[in-house]
């Protein structure tokens, strides 16, 4: 069956408006808040300018729409992995794992983190529900922690909040002092085999810290 010009409709303004949030992810990644233009996003997309301020009402706007878009793919990409499923050792590793997978397949997440930091999260404060949804990883986490002292091979006096904060600073190491700490130490850490040696590394500090 054919769709309707209303299906098609929206499926354009979807995907223009996909397009949009790429570009200017990359952007915004690249040049932070203050050095992207929204002259050279419209020129990089299927679109115009027009049409950004039509879907997004400016650049602050789209700025909280992509942020809003980075921070919901890593909680997505956290409830697709199902870990609470597994026994709590494995269940933490493949988070430990996954954390730092991530990170590293998506750089621009990275770089819009650090960003918005400068910004003193004063634009992420605008992003609605955003607090709300980064408790899933937190209840997600409090769910793991409490399978591994009921299997008894975890401590029980693990905080969730202080354990993610550990994860994501470990992972996030890697990327946002890559270009630093290699020209110092002369050791790509962005190397393939230099990552994979890290990500075993931190999983093994997690786990040993939340051991018994």
């Amino acid at each position: 069956m054919a769709k309707s010009n209303g299906d098609n409709r929206t499926n354009d303004a979807d995907e223009t408006r996909t397009n949009i949030l790429d570009v200017a992810t990359r952007e915004f990644a690249a040049k932070g808040l203050d050095g992207a233009r929204i002259d050279e996003i419209a020129d990089k997309t299927n679109s115009s300018k027009r049409m950004i301020y039509y879907y997004f009402g400016g650049k602050d706007e789209l700025y909280q729409a992509v942020l809003e878009r980075a921070y919901a793919g890593i909680r997505e990409s956290e409830a697709a992995g199902n870990v609470e499923a597994l026994p709590a050792d494995q269940a933490m590793r493949l988070h430990v794992e996954h954390t730092f997978g991530y990170h590293t397949a998506h750089p621009e997440f990275n770089r819009l983190v650090m960003n918005e930091n400068i910004h003193h999260a004063e634009h992420l404060k605008h992003v609605a529900g955003i607090k709300d949804r980064n408790k899933l990883v937190i209840a997600s986490m409090r769910a793991i922690i409490d399978k591994g002292v009921s299997e008894g091979v975890f401590r029980d006096d693990i905080d969730p909040v202080e354990l993610h904060m550990t994860i994501s600073a470990l992972c996030f190491f890697n990327f946002s002092n890559r270009y630093t700490f290699s020209h110092i130490f002369g050791r790509d850490i962005g190397a393939p085999k230099a990552l994979a040696s890290r990500k075993e590394q931190i999983a093994e500090i997690v786990l040993s810290w939340v051991r018994k």
